[in-house]
């Protein structure tokens, strides 16, 4: 080939190349143009798809608090640690370390990281305190990651245990106002955008998609002063007494607030390891009991109510018993002719069941029903019960007689508080709130206000040196109240050495503020009596009760001082 056509062959060969880079280069520019113009928006959203992430802003559930704004149930910031198994299951040496900071024995953890080696997700620990959290992440172990949560905490402890409730680990109201309220309670979680790298770390927040709706608050109507003083005076009578249980209430009579409500057994909501599911039931709202004498107060208001009967008229309990049919009604005592204060203050069966069976079939079973007695009160309380009040068209002398003192019907202790506040507020009926109630509450009017008044004014008999509970009495207070003492229930019928000890009263007379229910469950030890076992826990707590509600004395403290020796209780 000569040298002219060698040049030529070069040429040819060396244009033919640069067309070929020049092609090339104006594909990968046009591509380059295309990915930049075209498809950025798809590019982005593949990239953002690698490494952001929507990331869920837990919400605060709401503030549980009584009624001077002391929290009863709160949400605290914790962290809680999960794992990736798949990822894990090649960080072996860390599984002793692990193990030793989240609670597990080494064997069963390598057990849970074997058992689930094809998941993806598992806690390894829940609800950690965030600085031990941060001490297990800061190791950058494979595999392990950390969530922010939120924890429930009740600063009070067993002493609201059974009116707050409690959540559970997700913060799902489970027990009392948690549950109730729970729509209330629970927020609303938030999101946002983040940066996070290969080992799911956040690296940046992006931005704001929905700020977190934190629950609402709930205001409660107890005050926990009260509250405090009303279970330490209970746990000290169970106790003391070796009873099974016991319960108090306390209601404000001038608005229906519920000030204290306590039981014992109590548990403790803090515990999520607890197993005493027996003392997570609100006895003073769930169980029922015959209410005894309790009650006669009601059936004296009754007769006086239906007109045959007057304050000062008198009937004769000689000799001690009524025959009503083929059965006998019997006093401690014979107390003779009597009238309707010492039907009250000497809790005598056979005067209650003459007054109910001198009235109209039913009356007395209507009169009931009006102030509240064997029906709910209303408060929304989770497994509220309603009790039993017989209601029949025709009724037996022998269903009346026993209705008059107590037997026959059921109540909650919280329906007998609300029965007892009536006749303070003068005959007025209000609802009863476990919320704090602002502004006057009105009120239904189902009793005379004469009578009201007047059966209240027969109650203070009970509380004096002649009367059955002597030990109910508040120093600097005039206090109206009733024992009862009755058998407990049971599938085989009325139990001969098991009793229900009560004592349910007001305070003060001159312008009733507080009503009070204390119930003891199964006093042992041969003292049973409403009189000796409840009224001096009534006492207690009513006093500490006036303290904290500022409620001035009605009757001066020397008047207390030097009165006779008091008289063994009857009921």
């Amino acid at each position: 080939m000569s040298t002219a056509q060698g040049k030529l062959a070069f040429s040819w060969r060396y244009g033919a190349v640069l067309v070929l880079f020049v092609l090339l280069a104006m594909t990968v520019v046009g591509r380059l143009l295309y990915l930049q113009i075209e498809s950025q928006g798809f590019l982005q959203d593949q990239g953002d798809r690698r490494v952001v992430r929507i990331e869920k802003i837990p919400a605060y559930r709401g503030i549980i608090e009584d009624r001077n704004g002391e929290p009863l149930a709160v949400s605290t910031p914790v962290k809680s640690i999960w794992a990736n198994p798949k990822e894990l299951i090649d960080a072996q040496y860390a599984w002793g370390f692990l193990a030793e900071k989240t609670g597990y024995t080494e064997a069963r953890l390598r057990d849970r990281i074997l058992r689930n080696q094809n998941k993806q997700f598992i806690y390894l620990r829940r609800h950690m305190n965030p600085s031990k959290a941060e001490s297990i992440l800061s190791l950058s172990i494979p595999g392990v990651y950390g969530v922010e949560e939120h924890r429930r905490y009740y600063p009070a402890g067993e002493v609201t245990s059974h009116l707050v409730g409690f959540s559970n680990i997700d913060e799902e109201g489970q027990e009392g106002i948690e549950l109730s309220f729970d729509q209330y309670l629970q927020g609303e979680a938030g999101k946002k955008r983040v940066i996070k790298d290969l080992r799911h770390r956040i690296i940046k927040d992006v931005g704001l998609i929905n700020a977190p709706a934190p629950g609402s608050n709930i205001t409660l109507s107890i005050d926990l002063r009260a509250q405090y003083l009303a279970y330490r005076e209970l746990l000290s009578a169970v106790t003391e007494y070796k009873a099974t249980s016991g319960s108090a209430v306390a209601i404000d009579i001038k608005t229906g607030e519920v000030l204290a409500l306590v039981n014992h057994p109590s548990y403790n909501p803090n515990n999520r390891t607890r197993k005493d599911v027996e003392n997570f039931r609100n006895r003073a709202v769930t169980d029922v009991f015959e209410p005894g004498s309790t009650v006669k107060p009601f059936t004296v208001a009754a007769a006086l109510e239906s007109g045959k009967w007057q304050v000062h008229s008198k009937l004769d309990t000689s000799p001690g018993y009524l025959r009503v049919g083929s059965k006998s009604i019997r006093d401690m005592a014979n107390y003779g002719v009597i009238d309707l204060g010492k039907v009250i203050a000497k809790s005598s069966n056979v005067g209650a069941s003459k007054l109910a069976l001198s009235m109209e079939s039913g009356a007395l079973s209507a009169f009931f029903h009006r102030i509240g007695l064997g029906e709910a009160t209303g408060v929304g309380f989770p497994g509220e019960s309603v009790g039993m009040l017989p209601a029949r068209s025709r009724w037996r002398p022998i269903e009346v007689a026993t209705l008059s003192y107590g037997y026959g019907l059921s109540v909650t202790a919280l329906q007998l508080a609300q029965a007892y506040a009536v006749l303070g507020s003068g005959g007025i009926k209000r609802q009863i709130s476990l919320l704090k109630v602002d502004g006057d509450v009105k009120g239904e009017r189902v009793l005379d206000e004469t009578v009201a008044n007047a059966v209240l004014h027969m109650m203070e008999g009970v509380v004096d040196e002649r009367g059955t509970a002597r030990k109910a009495r508040v120093p600097g207070y005039r206090v109206a109240g009733k024992t009862g003492t009755v058998h407990k229930v049971s599938s085989n019928g009325y139990q001969d050495h098991q009793y229900l000890a009560m004592f349910a009263g007001v305070a003060p007379v001159e312008d009733p503020a507080i009503a009070l229910v204390v119930v003891i469950d199964d006093p042992k030890g041969g003292v049973y009596y409403g009189g000796q076992v409840a009224a001096p826990v009534f006492s207690r707590v009513m006093a500490g009760l006036l303290r904290v509600k500022n409620i001035p004395p009605d009757k001066a403290v020397e008047t207390l001082v030097g009165l006779p020796k008091p008289v063994p209780p009857n009921t």
